[in-house]
């Protein structure tokens, strides 16, 4: 897996497949109207666009091959029901939040926890001033984690400085505790208005 990939899994959950897969039944849905169109209108012959929709030959056909006909309704069925279960199941699951493994020798194994990871990169990056609160969350695979950070800024916050403070010291201490050179980080800023004053 390239960083790029790893980037991209910082900046959000990908949906690639489930966009694919929509734009395929969508193509093959415009596919069939314009079809159906192009018949109803007559383009292919007045003959084609006045017979039933149901043609009486492929329904003559259907009558002389009933087996093979109620075979090939049940795979098609069956098919689309694995492909819409397996459709169904990847769209809810979980995103993985991955443990970094960082010595996998036998008897000296060394773990760092998706949670403790987070919580620790958290923590420091709450102590970032200007930054009232934070959000981490681990992403990416197990040979390549990545970050997604959302800070909460007070109202009147430098957000260049906040921006510094994370790269030059939150960022490079949880790389250099972790031994790693890169580590793919998307960083969201939001203005906290929790602790606004009320208006009298």
């Amino acid at each position: 897996m390239s960083s790029v990939a790893a980037a991209r899994r910082a900046q959000g959950r990908s949906y690639g497949a489930e966009r694919t897969l929509t734009c395929l039944v969508g193509a093959v849905a415009v596919l069939a109207g314009a079809a159906a169109l192009v018949v109803g209108m007559g383009w292919l012959g007045r003959f084609r666009g006045h017979r039933p929709v149901l043609d009486p030959i492929a329904m003559d056909w259907l009558h002389g091959h009933v087996l093979y006909a109620r075979i090939g309704a049940i795979v098609l069925g069956v098919l689309l029901l694995v492909l819409g279960l397996w459709w169904l199941l990847r769209s809810l699951r979980p995103e993985r939040h991955p443990d970094l493994r960082l010595d996998e020798t036998p008897g000296a194994e060394l773990t760092v926890t998706s949670g403790a990871l987070a919580g620790a990169v958290r923590t420091d990056a709450e102590q970032v001033e200007g930054v009232t609160r934070a959000r981490v969350r681990s992403v990416g695979t197990d040979a390549e984690p990545a970050l997604r950070i959302t800070l909460w800024l007070g109202e009147g916050t430098e957000v260049r400085r906040v921006w510094e403070d994370l790269e030059g010291h939150v960022l490079t201490r949880a790389r250099e505790s972790l031994g790693v050179d890169t580590l793919p980080t998307a960083v969201r800023l939001e203005l906290d208005t929790a602790g606004a004053a009320r208006v009298r």
